[in-house]
């Protein structure tokens, strides 16, 4: 019976791994999908028919018709042909047909073990949550290409952390949740040494949010020098508090300033619990932050810079995985 019930553990342990790690493959497609402006190629929420592209030209020429009339193709693209609306819609509809793998590979086996009764007691609700997370995930991507459809060429800058949060939310969760199926080993920690990872855990997000501003109001083209902001350490364009959130100069300062407060939280954090693995990813990180900076946010450096984000962020939540029970 208990090896049983240990190979129910790997299982579920293994199914929650692999939706993690697809949640952190969607987190690259997306960054993808925003970096080569692709977004709102698709101007239509068919969750069912949409996983679908266009079969035939006349269905190509009805989407790009629907996206002629987009703020987007009239403010920023005008003049754009077919082929090369091709090109941009690939990365949405790839963005959108992953997700809805994410769901089938979440939802399929959450309901075949829920009736043949192989979830563990007091998981069935934890892994509900789960579905309930990643279909709120669905909606607020449509949100968010909602508001770039109507008066604007470009999503809200606040609705794209929002969904890049909730990205991180779930992948947070999903692989706590995978963690403790596997039954990682936990160590003797103390108080201080929780509260310092849930802090730098905090941090890190705080900063991707951040990240998030920055690309969706595309501050990473200003100021493309480093330590320096040109010739200022404070840019002038730094005029009041309400300007870190709506002012690209000011929200790229800001992000440099978190992420250099979450890599001091982070490289002690990483002392503490004596991970040198967490150390090495936090200065690969603050490389790629500086590089994708410096070459003017070109695509591979700025993917890359996302994904160490969520490498990161899974890196000290396996950390205070194993610190939970001490």
């Amino acid at each position: 019976m208990a090896e049983t019930i240990k190979d129910h553990r790997k299982i579920l342990s293994n199914w929650l791994f692999i939706t993690a790690f697809m949640v952190f493959s969607m987190a690259i497609i997306g960054a993808i999908t925003r970096l080569t402006e692709s977004g709102l190629s698709m101007v239509e929420w068919r969750p069912l028919i949409g996983s679908l592209p266009p079969l035939s030209q006349e269905e190509w020429q009805r989407v790009f018709d629907l996206y002629q009339a987009t703020p987007e193709y009239q403010k920023k693209n005008i003049g754009m042909n077919i082929e090369e609306f091709k090109n941009i819609f690939f990365w949405e509809w790839f963005h959108r047909l992953w997700g809805r793998l994410i769901g089938l590979v979440y939802a399929l086996p959450f309901f075949f073990f829920l009736i043949t009764n192989k979830i563990l007691e007091g998981f069935k609700i934890k892994l509900f949550i789960g579905l309930l997370l990643g279909a709120s995930q669905g909606i607020m991507g449509w949100y968010m290409v909602k508001s770039g459809l109507v008066d604007r060429p470009s999503v809200s800058h606040f609705r794209l952390a929002a969904h890049l949060g909730l990205a991180a939310i779930i992948f947070i969760y999903i692989l706590w949740l995978a963690l403790d199926f596997r039954g990682n080993k936990a160590m003797n920690g103390t108080f201080c040494q929780k509260r310092h990872g849930w802090i730098a855990l905090i941090l890190v997000f705080i900063t991707l949010i951040w990240g998030a501003f920055v690309a969706g109001l595309d501050a990473g083209l200003v100021y493309n020098t480093w330590p320096m902001m040109g010739s200022q350490w404070i840019p002038s364009e730094l005029t009041s508090f309400m300007s870190i959130l709506t002012e690209p100069v000011s929200v790229q300062f800001t992000h440099r300033w978190i992420a250099i407060v979450t890599a001091i939280f982070v490289f002690s954090f990483a002392y503490r619990v004596k991970s040198f693995g967490l150390a090495g990813m936090m200065f690969l990180q603050i490389g790629l932050g500086i590089a994708t900076l410096l070459s003017m946010v070109t695509i591979p450096l700025a993917a890359l810079h996302q994904a160490g984000a969520f490498i990161l962020i899974g890196l000290i939540v396996y950390q205070l995985h194993r610190l939970r029970r001490s």
